[in-house]
């Protein structure tokens, strides 16, 4: 794929999504090559390049496992011991899962954490803080018994970071990670952002017009509770160098065996677009044949995606503004992936509408910050996603905007599978999880466990 062919694909996604910045990065046969497009600001613009720093999100969780996979390669942290030997002040809901949750669980999202931990109010921001409410979280599952993705686990292995190293989070990731790989365009702290081109993300209002998402970051502003789930920002030319360590030898950071071994398969993940297996950090998935690891993420408007295949020395990272940046990045990682080294990532076709097995699955399902709503008007069968309101009504933030309903399908015709096929959410996959007697009990979104709280009106 020429220079030229990406940067003509990349402008007329952009364009036909109303997407006002986009930096892409591709490393291909040794050679970096960037595309960028758009401006970092609609009502104070500047050219998007290389450089441009962009809210990571979720992609922050490869820097805090490959940090904790230095402590455990030093000796100083192992991927067994339960988590209390190096937070003893941690305490959840159920004492007994405190018990026995490990480090791995964290890394690897088995732990039984529900999403996060949301505070509206005006409480301590730290990570100290932060493990000192988790008793307020719920369990989804008894630790090591399934894979649900957690915010809450992650910023919890921060906490980890933090015991263990004496020094701040942002602090240790820094001195173990950022420093020595000369990542010197990666940044935790707002004040170091704001000094640079940086790229504003961007929502719609009401009437579908463009609104400049605030907070920058979806965390209110110098909160480090959630840095280790999600609070990097960084550049697509930093990113290629993050992923040039991952195809390495480990630089001296990391034993080349231990860095490898972060994208071995550890549990495996069901009927995801986001992958079929976690490693530690990161998401497994295979591509036409071949296996490809990778991480992605979304913040305020802003929306990320990593993905290496180690097979082929092969990456690429692209960095969206704008509410359908999702769709975006999927749609780069997918094209570099087929024109530089020929795999096609073919979608999955629903099968026919069945009004009964709508009927089962129609439904309110909720985790601890977001309602998920099922519903079938006799035709097809749709799927909402929207915050909850009282989070809504307690924030004093602008939140991002709920997904409205949008039409999914089953992959089957007698599994619980499932294929979002238009809106903001195109793409995604899940399942429905039922009971040993067949009552529908929850539904995977994201890789994330949604429980069914009460069945609704089959209307749309």
């Amino acid at each position: 794929m020429s220079h030229k062919q990406l940067s003509e694909f990349v402008a007329a996604t952009a364009e036909e999504l109303g997407i006002p910045g986009v930096a892409v990065g591709v490393l291909a046969d040794g050679q970096e090559s960037f595309v960028s497009h758009g401006v970092t600001s609609v009502d104070h613009p500047l050219p998007v390049d290389e450089r441009t720093l962009f809210h990571l999100g979720s992609v922050t969780k490869t820097f805090t496992a490959t940090a904790l996979m230095r402590l455990v390669a030093q000796g100083a942290v192992e991927l067994d011991a339960p988590v209390r030997r190096y937070v003893p002040e941690l305490r959840l809901a159920d004492d007994q899962a405190a018990e026995r949750i490990t480090v791995l669980n964290l890394l690897n999202h088995t732990a039984g954490l529900d999403w996060n931990l949301v505070d509206p109010g005006e409480e301590d921001g730290t990570l100290a803080g932060f493990v000192g409410r988790l008793a307020r979280l719920p369990l989804v599952a008894p630790p090591g018994t399934r894979a649900s993705y957690s915010q809450a686990g992650y910023n919890l292995a921060g906490r980890i970071i933090e015991n263990v190293t004496g020094r701040g989070y942002e602090q240790a990731v820094a001195a173990l990670l950022l420093e020595p790989l000369g990542l010197s365009n990666t940044f935790f702290d707002l004040d170091e952002v704001m000094v640079r081109k940086f790229a504003v993300g961007y929502n719609r209002d009401a009437h579908g017009a463009l609104r400049a998402a605030r907070p920058w970051k979806s965390s209110p502003a110098g909160a480090r509770g959630n840095n280790p789930g999600g609070g990097i920002a960084s550049s697509v030319s930093d990113l290629l160098a993050w992923a040039r360590f991952h195809l390495g030898d480990g630089a001296g950071l990391l034993p080349a065996g231990t860095l490898h071994g972060m994208r071995e398969r550890t549990v495996e993940l069901r009927g995801s677009s986001l992958g079929d297996g976690f490693g530690i950090g990161w998401f497994l998935r295979e591509v036409d044949g071949v296996r490809t690891v990778g991480h992605g993420g979304s913040g305020n408007g802003q929306f990320a995606d990593l993905v290496i295949v180690p097979e082929h020395n092969f990456a690429v990272v692209a960095l969206a503004a704008g509410p359908d940046g999702y769709v975006l990045t999927q749609a780069v990682v997918r094209r570099a992936l087929e024109h530089h080294l020929g795999l096609v990532e073919r979608d999955p076709q629903p099968v026919a509408h069945d009004e009964r097995r709508a009927r089962e699955v129609a439904g309110r399902y909720e985790n601890d910050v977001m309602n998920l709503d099922v519903r079938t008007d006799g035709t097809r069968l749709t799927l909402a996603v929207g915050i909850k309101p009282e989070i809504r009504a307690a924030s004093d933030v602008d939140l991002p905007a709920d997904y409205p309903a949008a039409t999914m399908g089953f992959l089957s015709g007698d599994g619980d599978d499932y294929l979002v096929t238009e809106g903001g959410l195109k793409g995604q996959r899940g399942y429905f999880t039922r009971d040993s007697a067949g009552t529908v009990l929850g539904v995977d979104l994201g890789g994330r466990l949604f429980g069914r709280t009460a069945p609704t009106a089959p209307t749309a």
